[in-house]
């Protein structure tokens, strides 16, 4: 039996790897949702901000982002909506692509390590970013076997390079079985559709048919925190986005972001970001302007 949210690629006719690029005119609808594929994936955004949801891992990018995501590592879409000029590229390829290489080449094997680091989900961070996304957005113009030793100098620079950042550092403990993930694509789901409102854990774990004591205890086990922790991170999560996107003021942002008062909300907010809601726009658009 296939679950609904395992995602089935085929690679591009003539390639070893599937190519795709999304703008305002053509978008990517379909990796909205919570979902998880056996291949890698390499994304690249050119400007613009977002979400990243990729294991149990919550942060915004603020001006584009490249992001490898490793094989079976659940994650949801990176762009909702494209505003004018922004572009997603995405690749995505077997994690045996290389496959028996790695044993008898030694300049593979950074690129082997890089693979296994992704498992946990990468970003990448300075000039690289854009350096990257050129020669991504190149591939579709080389000829099959130019863009395939392209692909493999994107993954070795990516494998060289310092300035990157793992996202589930602390350990990812997804997938022990197709029917516990598909118990948490349903909770990821029915957060991302309703974290604005009030949610009572009889209300989530009567999604996934379970006692409260049994959701809690599954959550945990399955997210290294709790379900309240972890709904007020994502919750906060897209406060910080409100802050740099709109000129809302705080108690909008507040309440748009899920919480029922100021006092929760700024709590919450300097114990995830330890920064009030206020020095954290000063500090992010000052940033941006440098």
């Amino acid at each position: 039996m296939i679950n609904p949210d395992l995602e089935k690629i085929s690679p591009d006719i003539g390639h070893s790897y599937k190519y795709a690029c999304f703008d305002e005119d053509s978008p990517n609808t379909n990796k909205i949702k919570w979902h998880y594929h056996p291949e890698l994936e390499l994304v690249y955004i050119n400007s613009g901000v977002g979400k990243r949801q990729v294991g149990t891992h919550l942060s915004n990018y603020q001006d584009g982002d490249l992001i490898l995501i490793g094989s079976y590592l659940p994650h949801t879409g990176f762009t909702k909506g494209f505003e004018p000029g922004q572009k997603e590229i995405v690749i995505q390829f077997k994690p045996n692509i290389f496959e028996p290489a790695f044993e008898h080449l030694v300049e593979l094997k950074v690129i082997h390590q890089l693979m296994e680091m992704s498992k946990k989900g990468i970003v990448f961070n300075g000039p690289i970013k854009d350096d990257i996304g050129l020669r991504m957005e190149g591939l579709q113009y080389e000829s099959q076997i130019d863009a395939f030793l392209t692909l493999i100098k994107i993954l070795y620079d990516l494998a060289k390079v310092k300035d990157k950042k793992i996202l589930n550092a602390e350990g990812y403990a997804f997938i022990s079985s197709p029917s516990e993930n598909k118990r948490l694509k349903i909770i990821f789901n029915y957060i991302r559709d309703h974290f604005m409102e009030p949610i009572a854990l009889e209300e989530i774990s009567s999604q996934v048919f379970m006692t409260p004591q049994s959701f809690c205890r599954f959550f945990k086990k399955s997210t290294n925190r709790t379900f309240t922790s972890f709904l007020n991170e994502y919750r906060i999560n897209h406060a910080t986005k409100l802050l740099l996107e709109t000129d809302d003021d705080i108690k909008n942002i507040c309440y748009a972001s899920g919480f029922n008062n100021l006092s929760n909300f700024f709590r919450n907010f300097k114990k995830i970001t330890q920064l009030t809601p206020i020095s954290y726009r000063e500090e992010m658009m000052t940033a941006v302007e440098i």
